[in-house]
């Protein structure tokens, strides 16, 4: 990042890197609450998405970094949908998550979303699509690491039977033949050019 001006804080530099990450504008929100009125996880968040976003305008990102709303999202992404000003709602629970995650302002409580969110992304990179049981093997030895606890290795352990009972969990996972783009997708994203 170049050298701030002497009359930009912090604050506005945050804003100024969350807007570019998701690549919307906080200001061009009139708060017409669309965007919570459509979520399906709003009764469950702190903040809701559209008081997330007036933070934002305001410049009160530390206490949007440290909102639970932005771990709540599951990014159906029916806010951007809704938004009659097209503000992207849900890429900006995404750069909050990022922001808060690098700037180390996640709780403990978040590691599991974080582990989740690394292992779909390299299953991802590495496979192409989306190998389930890979997945879940990564998730489980990931979060194991990290909390050292034997529970966390079982929590969900009899949803695979009834998953599979279902013929909804695939035991062999598929590997696109052009591996080559994938990587240049991610490539892409990693270097902002996406």
């Amino acid at each position: 990042m170049s050298e701030l001006p002497v009359n930009l804080t912090v604050q506005d530099s945050l804003v100024e890197v969350l807007e570019s990450i998701a690549r919307t504008r906080f200001c061009d929100c009139y708060q017409c609450g669309k965007c919570t009125a459509g979520c399906p996880r709003a009764s469950a968040m702190d903040v809701a998405p559209n008081r997330l976003i007036r933070m934002l305008q305001l410049g009160d990102v530390e206490p949007a970094l440290r909102s639970q709303a932005i771990w709540q999202c599951v990014s159906c992404e029916t806010c951007t949908t809704r938004c009659p000003k097209s503000v992207d709602c849900a890429a900006i629970m995404d750069a909050l998550r990022c922001e808060a995650y690098r700037l180390g302002m996640t709780s403990e409580k978040q590691a599991p979303v974080m582990l989740f969110q690394k292992a779909f992304l390299d299953n991802i990179r590495r496979n192409g699509r989306l190998d389930e049981i890979e997945l879940i093997a990564q998730f489980k030895i990931s979060g194991f690491a990290a909390t050292r606890s034997p529970r966390f290795l079982m929590k969900d352990a009899s949803l695979g039977l009834k998953l599979q009972a279902r013929k909804k969990l695939h035991l062999r996972g598929e590997k696109v033949r052009d591996r080559g783009v994938v990587h240049r997708i991610f490539a892409r994203c990693q270097n902002g050019s996406a």
